[in-house]
């Protein structure tokens, strides 16, 4: 192994000559402990290597050993369930091996080579394979298949394919290629800062459904889509995040907590292996992978957990499953990149961060999308990608936000002043927005309902009349506002109260189905006309506001799903009105 030695330390920076022949992004061993690295420039002999392990105590004239590898993964059965830090080392494994602290230099493979896997062949001896052709499959967990794949870049014919139980560095079959006859171990590995390779890529036109009814009805995600979840502390992202991780219809779930606090992290590990998957009643962890990276781990280590969770997610994709990653958060991996461009005394942009910061973010998120994969079935994949954004004091002009939705097209944008209210999830309705809209209505009138768009069209345009009636009212008081006008704040304040506001901890409330959904807010606007009917009619606001159908459209969201519940509120309405029109003055 050849070995260059260190001239200068600075914190996660180290600097080392004779490095000749080493390349960008070559992963590299710092001393004798072994700290993992890797090579971020390169300049005539020197080496700029960023140390995701604690520098303390390392020196000058220390060697410094060159892989020649880049930092790569390892992609094979066992990694669901499985909980890493940025870097891939499995932290369960360590902790039940080596006690809770992860001591420097620690080197475990993140797969396990001991255990057995049934293998199911899915291809005959003589068959011609391409790079993503499945080889055969193994029951990873009760609720994920998991397909061997045919590395990239190595097409042939199959000499042969064995069945059985193995352990992952038993050789599984023999491909006859141009270049010689390769051996297929069931796992392979892939660098983090390269892309996995795709056939061709699609317009996202199916919604990720999470449960969650301003998300699913207001500002939908596609499948294959990127959202933005700005906010300040206390505000709900992780509960946001922790929500779509649990309720998503995506079927693997990549949880990177990158950089959070340690008690946010402690409670995401000792809360997920209890969770239950609403779909199957199986555990979570079942479908779920997390990357754990506190923000009392050595700051370079963020950088590398989010594109070791990108990578992860993107082979799951590639087998045909919907993939949602979630990115908490990626104000810290900033955080990271800036303080290692201050280190190499780069010239800073806006406040400190590097000058390609909206590009390196820009990197990160067009990992997203939904493709047709490699493999001669032509399989279609997903891969959609939420990342909680944490600016300081929740400024939304900071620049991580502001170059995060340049990218995104999801922003969901929560607000501490609705937290405070109690009002969660605290997504504030006029300043969100999706432009996935056009892209789903497609899928939404032919799946859920008709009018769906035009339900929530006319549910946003009220919340907008709603927030213009309530400036005035603040001035000139409610009693100078028109019947019409405040019948428009009474139906604003039952969307608010009734259809937005969702209780995460109700069994019943912390999910509604998207026909539910509609169904909800279909009868919320049809009181809402009724009622300007009614007025026309000549009846005062005070009988409209006070029917007893109120009351039953209020709890509209602790009904089970069936639609039954929903139609005879529907009627109910009409059936009120007529009374209400019929009676005498």
């Amino acid at each position: 192994m050849k070995q260059g030695k260190i001239i200068r330390v600075a914190g996660p920076l180290v600097v080392a000559s004779e490095c000749l022949g080493a390349k960008m992004y070559d992963m590299v061993k710092i001393s004798e402990l072994g700290l993992i690295g890797e090579i971020i420039e390169l300049k005539e002999d020197m080496a700029f290597i960023q140390v995701y392990e604690d520098t303390t105590g390392i020196g000058p004239e220390e060697p410094v050993f060159l892989t020649g590898k880049p930092l790569s993964v390892e992609l094979g059965p066992g990694l669901i369930g499985s909980i890493y830090d940025g870097i891939q080392r499995p932290l369960d494994v360590i902790r039940s091996q080596k006690g809770d602290f992860v001591t420097r230099g620690i080197e475990l493979p993140p797969l396990d080579r001991e255990k057995k896997w049934n293998f199911l062949p899915l291809v005959k001896q003589g068959q011609e394979v391409s790079p993503g052709d499945f080889l055969g499959e193994v029951e990873e967990t009760p609720l994920v298949k998991h397909r061997i794949m045919v590395p990239y870049g190595s097409a042939g014919k199959i000499v042969e394919i064995k069945k059985g139980k193995f352990s992952i560095e038993e050789i599984v079959a023999r491909i006859q290629t141009e270049n010689g006859l390769k051996e297929m171990k069931m796992y392979q590995t892939w660098s983090i800062r390269k892309n996995r390779e795709v056939y061709e890529r699609l317009m996202p036109e199916e919604p990720l459904t999470t449960g969650q009814r301003v998300l699913d009805t207001l500002f939908p995600i596609a499948k294959g889509g990127t959202a933005c979840v700005p906010g300040p502390f206390g505000s709900g992202k992780t509960v946001v995040q922790h929500q779509l991780a649990k309720w998503s219809d995506a079927q693997i779930i990549v949880f990177v907590a990158c950089g959070e606090r340690g008690n946010e992290v402690a409670d995401l590990l000792l809360s997920f292996p209890d969770l239950k998957d609403p779909h199957t009643g199986r555990p979570l962890m079942e479908r779920t992978i997390i990357i754990a990276n506190t923000s009392n781990m050595p700051v370079a280590a963020r950088e590398a957990s989010i594109y070791t969770g990108m990578t992860l997610a993107e082979y799951y994709r590639d087998m045909g499953y919907s993939v949602a990653l979630m990115a908490d958060s990626s104000s810290r991996w900033a955080e990271a990149l800036r303080e290692i461009s201050g280190r190499m005394e780069e010239m800073p942009g806006e406040e400190g961060y590097p000058a390609y910061l909206a590009s390196r973010i820009a990197e990160f998120y067009e990992r997203a999308g939904k493709v047709i994969c490699l493999g001669s079935d032509r399989r279609m994949g997903a891969l959609s990608v939420i990342g909680a954004v944490s600016p300081p004091g929740g400024d939304l002009s900071d620049p991580v936000v502001q170059s995060t939705l340049k990218v995104v097209k999801v922003f969901w944008a929560l607000d501490d002043k609705l937290a405070n209210m109690r009002h969660f999830p605290a997504i504030n309705w006029l300043l969100s927005y999706s432009l996935y809209i056009e892209n789903i209505k497609g899928f939404l009138k032919n799946q859920v309902a008709e009018d769906f768009i035009a339900i929530r069209q006319e549910t946003m345009q009220l919340l907008e009349e709603e927030s213009e009636l309530q400036e005035i009212a603040r001035l000139v008081g409610v009693e100078s506002l028109s019947e019409r006008e405040r019948l428009i704040l009474e139906s604003s304040r039952s969307i608010r109260e009734d259809f937005l506001h969702q209780n995460a901890f109700h069994p019943q409330d912390t999910y509604t189905s998207l026909r539910k959904q509609y169904l909800m807010l279909r009868t919320i606007i049809h009181f809402h006309h009724q009622g300007l009917r009614a007025l026309e009619e000549g009846r005062s606001l005070d009988e409209i506001v006070n029917l007893e159908v109120r009351e039953k459209i209020s709890k509209m969201k602790f009904l089970p799903e069936e639609d039954s519940d929903m139609l005879e509120i529907y009627i109910e309405v009409d059936n009120t009105f007529k009374k209400l029109l019929q009676s005498k003055e």
